[in-house]
């Protein structure tokens, strides 16, 4: 299983570019969360900011079949 480098540059499938900022955790749910900063993000759907993530949601593969030209395995990846 992956594992989140806090700090690491990640590359989503759809082209944006984040930076692990922390993991948290939801107060209500326990769910754990991944902290994160967008940038360069001109044709995707977030714009310049901080999110939130579910920690599966962030370290879960792509869905090919309903994205069949993707080339990238998981939704996020580490940039090395």
């Amino acid at each position: 299983m992956q594992e989140i480098k806090i700090g690491g540059a990640y590359k989503h499938f759809k082209g944006s570019k984040v930076i692990v900022i922390s993991r948290a955790k939801h107060t209500e749910t326990g769910e754990d969360l991944v902290i994160y900063a967008c940038t360069n993000n001109d044709n995707t759907n977030h714009t310049d900011g901080i999110y939130a993530r579910p920690l599966n949601m962030f370290l879960s593969e792509v869905d090919h079949e309903k994205y069949p030209d993707v080339k990238q395995k998981y939704r996020f990846e580490l940039q090395k």
